[in-house]
């Protein structure tokens, strides 16, 4: 049951906070009038994408938490939930891309260092945080794009 609880509480708090920081920062007319490369989703895929991402986050977290909850990937992991939703009032709410670049390369950084540091605890949350690495890399390019253009 303790197991269960974690989880759930982890995807929640994840996936609380994230909506919570989206719904705060929406792109609005600002994010319409930039310049946008070619490989810019579709604004509905954002949705979906990190739903699923969350989900994962979430998961993650738990694992490590039941483990070894003071680890220093654990520490890790928090940092890196702190830099993600720090992302979108950066970029959106405060409409600057460079601070978003700045932010969103911390993430990544933080990212790759969860999963070095979680594969000695758990190999499954390690594996957990690659589809979120792959997505941050995109978005890294991506932010960085828009910055060029603009």
């Amino acid at each position: 049951m303790r197991t269960v609880l974690t989880h759930v509480i982890f995807i929640a708090l994840v996936m609380g906070l994230g909506t919570l920081s989206g719904f705060a920062n929406m792109p609005g007319d600002w994010y319409a009038s930039l310049q946008k490369p070619f490989f810019n989703p579709p604004p509905w895929v954002f949705g979906p994408a990190w739903t699923f991402l969350y989900i994962l986050i979430g998961v993650a977290g738990a694992r490590i938490w039941l483990r070894k909850p003071s680890s220093s990937a654990m520490q890790i992991w928090f940092a890196q939930l702190v830099l993600n939703l720090a992302w979108s009032p950066a970029f959106f709410g405060m409409q600057n891309p460079l601070l978003g670049l700045i932010v969103v390369l911390l993430m990544l950084a933080s990212i790759l260092a969860f999963i070095w540091s979680a594969n000695r605890i758990d190999r499954v949350s390690a594996l957990l945080f690659l589809p979120y690495a792959a997505w941050v890399t995109f978005a890294t390019i991506l932010n960085f794009s828009i910055l060029i253009l603009n």
